[in-house]
Formats: structure tokens, sequence, C-alpha cells
């Protein structure tokens, strides 16, 4: 069970990680590999709202998308696509990718590779994601318009979708986390975290919310 304070903080954090940007027509929209079709779906989304022409999906095999995504997370979302009704021609897969730098870098290479002229991206992950790959975007592919984007949903929607409060509370904690460490590591541009984000971030560390936490020296 989670307290009343840990779920408020979780709220805060949950808020915070999306970056509540409009979907607008963009030349791109590169859905980031996870264990979560729904980037798929939402991707899909986008793509017949008439927001792109064009979609790479990147990603390889992670521990806990092997077993579940054994051809890699942007095979699956590619076939995901095109059982909604996507056109082959319209997705790019990017299958080597293991971390979001690189999700945004192998990425970059394919749509060169396929003469893909991309000024503006829609850049689709999963909600508590969005920010650090926004930031990560911006540090690896600068010059180019980002927009954001997730599958709409409320924090309750998607801890009822991943079955367990403390997981998606210890990913929570553990995104922002990576959003104070890795513009010190060059991984990402930095992102101003207001003083209740970094107080609710702190007090949720301490209440216990470590498993997605990077070791630091």
């Amino acid at each position: 069970m989670i307290s009343e304070q840990s779920r408020a903080d979780a709220q805060l954090l949950w808020d915070y990680h999306q970056m509540h940007h409009e979907p607008r027509p963009c030349s791109v929209a590169i859905g980031l590999g996870s264990h979560d079709l729904g980037v798929a779906d939402t991707t899909v989304d986008l793509y017949k709202r008439g927001m792109m022409p064009l979609i790479a999906f990147t990603g390889a095999t992670s521990p806990t998308t092997q077993e579940r995504m054994p051809r890699g997370e942007a095979v699956h979302y590619r076939e995901r696509a095109l059982e909604l009704g996507v056109q082959s021609s319209a997705v790019l897969v990017e299958s080597h990718a293991r971390n979001t730098g690189q999700n945004i870098s192998f990425s970059k290479a394919v749509l060169e590779d396929a003469g893909a002229k991309v000024s503006s991206m829609l850049l689709v992950s999963k909600p508590y994601e969005e920010r650090r790959a926004y930031a990560t975007a911006c540090k690896l592919w600068p010059g180019v318009d980002l927009v954001s984007a997730s599958t709409v949903m409320t924090i309750d929607d998607y801890v009822a979708a991943i079955g367990s409060p403390q997981l998606v509370v210890d990913m929570l904690v553990g995104a922002l986390q990576r959003l104070l460490v890795y513009p010190k590591l060059g991984f990402t541009v930095g992102q101003e975290i207001p003083d209740p984000v970094e107080v609710a971030y702190w007090r949720l560390w301490q209440a216990g919310f470590t498993s997605r936490l990077l070791e630091v020296k």
C-alpha cells in the first residue's frame, strides 16, 4: 500500500515527466522501443490523424522485453503498425538501439540513409519518459523542432496497466534521477526541475522507491 503522501508525490512526478505538447504535423515520428506496445498504438493514431507521413520505430531487446518481443522491440512495433493498417512503406525500423541515446542517434542514421528530410519530429514514448526523451533528442539532434507525445492516460490508468503501484513509482523516481544526472554526463540537455518536484523525488527515494535508481559515484 502506498501512502497518501507518496501518492501525491508520484502524481507530481507523473505530471512533470510529460511535456504537455500539443501534437502537430511533423516530418516524421520516432517511436521509442520498450515493453509497452501502447507506444506503437499511439504512433499509429498520430499517423492516421495526418501528423506525419513517415514512422521510424527504434529498439533492440532488453531483459524486460526479450521474452515478450523476441524479434526486437522495433520489429514488434512495426508489426503492430501494419496490423493497424499502416502501409509498409511508411514504417522504418532501427533494431539495434539499447538506450535512449542510441534510439535517437541510430534513428537519425536510418532516416538519413532513407533520404528523409527531417525538420520536425514527433517523439513518442511512454508517458513518464517524455521529458527524458525530449532532453536526449535536444542534445543529440539539435536544430530539429521536437514535439513530445505519449498515450494520454492518468497515473491510475498506468498503474492498472502495469499492475504494480510500487514499480510505477520506482520508474518515476528513476526517470527523475536521470534528468538530474544525465546532463552532467553529457547524455541530455538540462531541464528545469521545480523545487516541489525535486522535494517529492527525494521524499519518494527516502520512502524506498529505489529499484530503478542508477548507482552514481
